[in-house]
């Protein structure tokens, strides 16, 4: 039996508690991160966010496993949490599971990703 995309993504949402960009915003304050998984062309596109960490999605398991020999040092454990966003928060979903499967329990995704968080008129660099 074949499975779509849209199955995968609602398969990953199904494990996520997404945070829209008012409560991102709160959980930043409060120690989380929020890693900007876009290309450099779109976020050249859109415009960045002001305070995240830039880790293309194809570097970003690597760099946030806490076993991993090419993590940042942020990535100090599995308890940290960490807000992945992309353009619109459809492949952040996708990247947010990919990291709960690394055991990173808090991993999650900024639900409606740059765009939301520009909309709500959060800071912007």
């Amino acid at each position: 039996m074949s499975r779509s995309i849209a199955d995968v993504l609602a398969e990953a949402r199904a494990r996520l508690h997404r945070v829209g960009p008012q409560e991102a915003a709160t959980l930043l304050e409060r120690g989380a991160r929020l890693v900007d998984t876009r290309p450099q062309w779109q976020r050249d596109e859109e415009g960045s966010f002001a305070d995240a960490l830039v880790i293309e999605r194809n570097h970003l398991e690597w760099r946030l496993d806490p076993a991993s020999d090419a993590r940042i040092p942020e990535a100090v454990d599995h308890d940290v949490t960490w807000i992945v966003a992309c353009s619109e928060g459809y492949s952040s979903s996708l990247a947010a599971a990919s990291l709960q499967d690394l055991g990173l329990h808090n991993a999650t995704d900024l639900d409606g990703g740059f765009r939301a968080w520009k909309a709500a008129g959060l800071p912007t660099g």
